[in-house]
């Protein structure tokens, strides 16, 4: 069954369109946003509000905190009292300044349209952008319909996560632009993460003329990053992860110090309790050393529910009303603002940004053929939800 003449999604079947789409998405690539540059994001939510035009939506902006960029709300639709539609989005990207004059220059070689941040996921963020305001002009919402814009999902969204959560638990529906996988499939669950610091405490001493008096805090940390390593049980999908340590203050001191962080990520609520407990309950291997942990799940597991199936399959038939098949990936592991709104019990569909590789790399790239009909699956999934 074609799209109905009567939907917004028909908007975007010109080529003049998908002409104006390129062009818009370029200027956001250049609008450079990494998350540590507060005036960056703001700047980048600027141009954004910018290109709301005539539509009748209603803004809301929220300043930053902790050094971080501000949020946008958008609202529009009917003003009922029913549950509303979200789209959630981020606007920050890993790539510093300067990315998009020298290491990745913004560009369209034929179908790939490169520049820092264009797969994720300022290219999902407008596409999904155009949806959400063709329905608000079209007036075919089947109920309201909020837009949340935010500064810090790259970091873990350590400002935004109450936000996220209080617009979720009054949410029918989320739908979340990060990037498509694997030729375009979405996302229907995530792995959770849990984030944890480490601080070992020996004892210092000369290298040299008092080795035995001391008590290497590396050495230690070593031991204990066996056991957190050795946590990792692939069957049940967990795994865990030392990425980064830093002990010692000179080569001839028996270092009393040493820090590291720790990585979790779960499939399951009950094996984040279960892992979290485990490392937080880590205790010394050795006598006359202290270990001290901090931390917790930072993002709870995205579970394939009943709802999030429920949801899918509707977007399986708006999909194919537009004339694509929709599929969805295997979980992934890494983790996004829909891990909230899920955690939530909330139908959540992630990964209806733009189809592309290379995310965080200098080679990232969107498909320019994905723009048109992922913003007519978010306008039909907002008239229908």
């Amino acid at each position: 069954m074609p799209i109905p003449s009567s939907s917004a999604a028909a908007a975007f079947s010109s080529a003049e369109r998908v002409s104006r789409m390129v062009d818009d998405v370029c200027a956001w690539a250049r609008c450079e946003s990494p998350t540590d540059s507060a005036a960056a994001v703001d700047a980048m939510m600027d141009l954004m509000i910018d290109g709301l035009g005539d539509a009748p939506v209603a803004v809301e902006r929220i300043p930053g905190r902790d050094g971080l960029g501000g949020s946008v709300i958008l609202r529009a639709g009917p003003t009922t009292s029913e549950t509303h539609a979200l789209v959630m989005s981020h606007l920050d990207t890993v790539h510093p300044i300067g990315t998009a004059r020298d290491d990745l220059r913004v560009r369209v070689e034929g179908d790939r349209l490169y520049g820092p941040g264009v797969y994720d996921m300022k290219g999902g963020a407008y596409l999904a952008l155009q949806g959400f305001l063709e329905v608000a002009r079209k007036g075919t919402a089947r109920r309201p319909m909020v837009y949340l814009f935010t500064p810090d999902e790259e970091i873990g969204s350590p400002t935004t996560r109450s936000l996220i959560e209080h617009l979720g638990r009054e949410a029918q529906a989320v739908l979340v632009t990060e990037p498509a996988r694997d030729g375009g499939k979405i996302v229907t669950c995530r792995k959770g993460v849990g984030r944890f610091d480490l601080h070992v405490e020996g004892r210092p001493a000369h290298s040299g003329s008092r080795h035995p008096d001391g008590r290497n805090a590396i050495h230690e940390a070593a031991r204990q990053i066996a056991v957190i390593e050795a946590l990792t049980d692939y069957a049940r999908g967990v795994t865990t992860t030392v990425g980064m340590i830093k002990g010692g203050t000179a080569m001839n001191t028996i270092p009393q110090h040493c820090r590291f962080g720790v990585d979790l990520r779960v499939e399951t609520a009950a094996d984040g309790e279960d892992f979290s407990a485990r490392i937080l309950g880590l205790a010394p291997q050795k006598p006359d050393f202290k270990v001290r942990v901090t931390g917790g799940m930072n993002r709870p597991p995205f579970e394939r529910t009943p709802e999030v199936a429920a949801l899918f399959e509707t977007a399986v038939g708006l999909a194919a009303e537009i004339g694509f098949p929709l599929t969805e990936t295997s979980r992934t592991g890494g983790g996004s603002d829909g891990n909230f709104t899920a955690g939530l019990g909330v139908a959540t569909l992630d990964g209806l940004g733009i189809d592309g590789d290379g995310a965080h790399t200098l080679d990232e790239y969107g498909l320019v053929s994905s723009l048109a009909p992922r913003a007519q699956l978010i306008a039909r999934l907002l008239e229908t939800v």
